[in-house]
C-alpha cells in the first residue's frame, strides 16, 4: 500500500506537469495568430496577452503541483499526522477535543504553508495582466474570515464525523455520510445569505431598465428568485462572471458588477439565460446528486479502511485514532481522485453546451456569442489551449468549440 501511494502521487504530479508543458508549449506556438473564428473580434495583442497570461499561471502552476505533494507526502509517509497527534496530546486535551485540533490543524498548517504561493499569483500574475484590486489588508483579512469559518462550521462537524467512528457501530460510515451531506446542502442553502456577505458586497440591481428587461427573461423561463444581486466583484479583481446559488427561498442569481460594465443589456440577458440553463435543465440536482453519490462512496471505503491494521501504518501512522482515520483518508483520496478529472470534466462540458443551447431558446444566439467574445478577451482567457489540456482539466468548452456549437445553433 505505501508503494501504490507514493506511485499513485508521483504518477498524478508527473502527468500534471507533463499537460502543464504540453499545454505552455502548444499556447506559445499559436501565440502570434488569432484563430480564424475570432479575427476582427479580439486583436493580436489581446490574443498575445492571454497567452502570456496562460503561460504565467502555467509557471506557478508547476510550483503548487510540487508543493501540494510534498505537503501530502510529509503529512502521511513523512509522519507529520504522528507528530501533530503527539503534540496535542501534550496539552492533555479530551480526545474529541484532540481529534478535532488534529484535522483543523492539518487544514490550518496546510493552508498557511500555500499562502506563500497565493500571494505570489495575486499580487504578482494576475497584477502583471491588470487583473487584481485586491490590496495586502484585504487579502489578509479573507484569509483570517476563512480560519474563522474553518473554526465555527468545521469543528462540529469534524466533533460529530469522529464521534461516529468511535460509536458509531459497524455503519458508522453511513450515519457519517448522512451527517456529511446534512451539513454539505445546509451549506448551499445557508451560503448565499450568510456566508458571501461576509467576503463581498451584495445589492439588488440598481438600473430598473436592465432590471425590467432580465425579470422579463425570468418569467419566460418560469423561474422564480428572491432577486437579482450585483457583487462587488471589482473590489478584488477586474474579471467579470456570473452564477446561480442556492437553492429553495435562498435562491441567487448573482451578476458581478464588472460583467455589468463590460457587457450591453442584451448580452447581460443572454449571460443570465444561459445561468438559468443550468438550473431548468437540472445540472445543479444532478451535480448534487452525483456528488452526495460519490461522498457515499467514499465513505464506505472508509469504513472498510478504518477496520484494516494495515492502512494506517503504510500511510505514516504509527498512533491511530479516529481522527488520523478521516484525516490520512481525506489526505490520501484526492490523488487517486485525480483520474477521474477528465471524465467530470467531459460531463461538465456537455452541461454548458446544454446550457448554450437553452440560453439560444429565450434570447438571441449572435448576444451570447458577442457576450463570450467579450469575456474571453476581457478575461485574458487563451483561445488555442493544448487538446488533450483541454480535454483533461476544461470545465467549459474551448473558445472555439464553444463559438463553432453556438454558430450551429443560429443556422
Amino acid at each position: 500500500m505505501t508503494l501504490l501511494f507514493l506511485a499513485v502521487v508521483i504518477a498524478g504530479g508527473l502527468i500534471q506537469l507533463w499537460l502543464g508543458a504540453r499545454q505552455r508549449a502548444f499556447v506559445r506556438a499559436h501565440r502570434d495568430q488569432v484563430p480564424e473564428a475570432f479575427q476582427g473580434a479580439i486583436v493580436a495583442v489581446d490574443h498575445r496577452n492571454a497567452a502570456d497570461y496562460t503561460v504565467a499561471k502555467l509557471a506557478l502552476g508547476r510550483w503548487d503541483i510540487a508543493l501540494s505533494a510534498a505537503l501530502l507526502l510529509a503529512w502521511t509517509l513523512g509522519g507529520g499526522i504522528d507528530l501533530l497527534s503527539s503534540a496535542l496530546a501534550g496539552f492533555g486535551l479530551p480526545p474529541l477535543l484532540a481529534g478535532v485540533g488534529l484535522l483543523l490543524g492539518i487544514g490550518l498548517i496546510t493552508d498557511l504553508l500555500s499562502l506563500p504561493l497565493e500571494a505570489v499569483a495575486t499580487f504578482r500574475v494576475e497584477a502583471q495582466f491588470g487583473f487584481n484590486r485586491q490590496t495586502p489588508a484585504l487579502f489578509i483579512r479573507d484569509r483570517v474570515v476563512g480560519w474563522l469559518l474553518m473554526l465555527v462550521l468545521g469543528a462540529p462537524l469534524a466533533a460529530g464525523l469522529i464521534y461516529l467512528l468511535e460509536r458509531g457501530g459497524s455503519l458508522w460510515w453511513l450515519w457519517a455520510w448522512l451527517l456529511w451531506s446534512a451539513f454539505s446542502l445546509s451549506l448551499v442553502w445557508i451560503y448565499p445569505r450568510f456566508i458571501a456577505p461576509l467576503f463581498n458586497r451584495f445589492e439588488e440591481l440598481p438600473d430598473d431598465a436592465l432590471r425590467t428587461r432580465l425579470e422579463a427573461l425570468l418569467e419566460r423561463c418560469g423561474f422564480t428568485s428572491r432577486g437579482l444581486q450585483v457583487m462587488d466583484g471589482s473590489r478584488r479583481s477586474n474579471h467579470g462572471n456570473a452564477y446561480f446559488t442556492g437553492f429553495g427561498r435562498n435562491r441567487r442569481i448573482v451578476l458581478f458588477d464588472t460583467l455589468i460594465e463590460s457587457l450591453d443589456p442584451a448580452e447581460i440577458e443572454a449571460v443570465l439565460a444561459h445561468e438559468l440553463g443550468h438550473y431548468k435543465l437540472a445540472h445543479v440536482k444532478q451535480r448534487m446528486a452525483l456528488s452526495l453519490g460519490l461522498s457515499l462512496l467514499g465513505f464506505a471505503v472508509l469504513g472498510w479502511l478504518s477496520a484494516q491494521p494495515w492502512f494506517h501504518l503504510a500511510l505514516g501512522v504509527s498512533l491511530p485514532s479516529p481522527a488520523s482515520t478521516l484525516a490520512l483518508f481525506a489526505l490520501a483520496a484526492p490523488p487517486f481522485m485525480l483520474w477521474m478529472m477528465p471524465l467530470a470534466a467531459l460531463w461538465s462540458r456537455r452541461h454548458e453546451y446544454e446550457a448554450d443551447s437553452f440560453a439560444s431558446e429565450y434570447t438571441d444566439t449572435n448576444d451570447l456569442i458577442s457576450a463570450l467574445v467579450k469575456m474571453f478577451r476581457e478575461n485574458a482567457t487563451t483561445l488555442t489551449p493544448d487538446p488533450l489540456y483541454a480535454r483533461f482539466y476544461y470545465s467549459h468548452p474551448t473558445a472555439v468549440d464553444r463559438i463553432a456549437a453556438l454558430r450551429a445553433l443560429d443556422g
